[in-house]
């Protein structure tokens, strides 16, 4: 019994006033659940599991919150990012650098960091994936596969490079929803912002029905006119939210 007193010790949560009370409550009363089995000699195994596992529910749950919460917080703070990037024809985009140095004081504040992880999916393709983690637990990720930039007299190494800078670059702003200033549509050499197929965006437009979302309200929040504009990157991130949605 004492090796479960000290799990529900450490499963225990910490106050925080960003997490909704309701959630406190109830993982306080499933802590206190534990205890007291931890303390009867009596005490089933298999019911220590089950409430321990009820306790890794409720945490995942609080967990979920805490960083819907900071999100909205955080997303408040982002600032739009200056364009200083050229690419084909003069078209202005966002460096990685700029948006990465708006970005981390923000983050820093409400418990956010971002990580990324580069794949090789093969056929002259990268595959970059963001991790959004907050401090709390909870973290989520998108995935953008792009082809290596050959364009210009790159190297080998240089045309990774370049694609990872820019996918890194729209990952990072497809899971912050952040926005930089003018029009980025220089669709090659890594560059490019290119829009969801039709086929996302019926995909889209049936789930926001399913799960009972404004549409024009999910529009203004993704910041585009109609679904078709929505730049392709960000279409992980718009199932996320409509999925969030459904969840609350």
């Amino acid at each position: 019994m004492t090796v479960a007193m000290a799990s529900s010790q450490a499963l225990a949560p910490v106050d925080d006033a960003s997490t909704p009370a309701p959630i406190q409550s109830e993982s306080a009363a499933i802590v206190s659940m534990i205890e007291r089995a931890a303390r009867d000699p009596n005490v089933d195994i298999d019911k220590m599991e089950r409430l321990l596992q009820m306790q890794e529910r409720v945490l995942a749950q609080r967990a979920r919150a805490a960083f819907a919460a900071g999100l909205a917080q955080l997303q408040q703070e982002l600032p739009v990012v200056r364009e200083r990037g050229k690419g084909d024809k003069s078209a202005k985009y966002a460096l990685w650098e700029d948006l990465n140095e708006a970005i981390r004081p923000a983050m820093g504040r409400h418990g956010f960091s971002l990580t990324f992880r580069v794949g090789n999916p093969g056929n002259g393709r990268l595959a970059v994936t963001g991790v959004l983690m907050h401090q709390d637990g909870h973290s989520e990720e998108t995935t953008m596969e792009l082809p290596v930039d050959t364009s210009g007299s790159k190297n080998a190494v240089q045309a990774v490079g370049s694609s990872t800078s820019y996918g890194k670059r729209y990952v990072a702003m497809a899971l912050l929803n952040v926005t930089s200033t003018g029009e980025d549509d220089d669709g090659r050499g890594g560059c490019g912002q290119p829009r969801i197929s039709e086929e996302q965006a019926t995909e889209l437009r049936d789930l926001a029905e399913s799960v009972g979302a404004d549409l024009r309200r999910f529009l203004n929040f993704m910041r585009v006119e109609s679904l078709v504009d929505l730049p392709a990157a960000r279409f992980e991130q718009a199932v996320t939210e409509l999925k969030r949605k459904e969840r609350r």
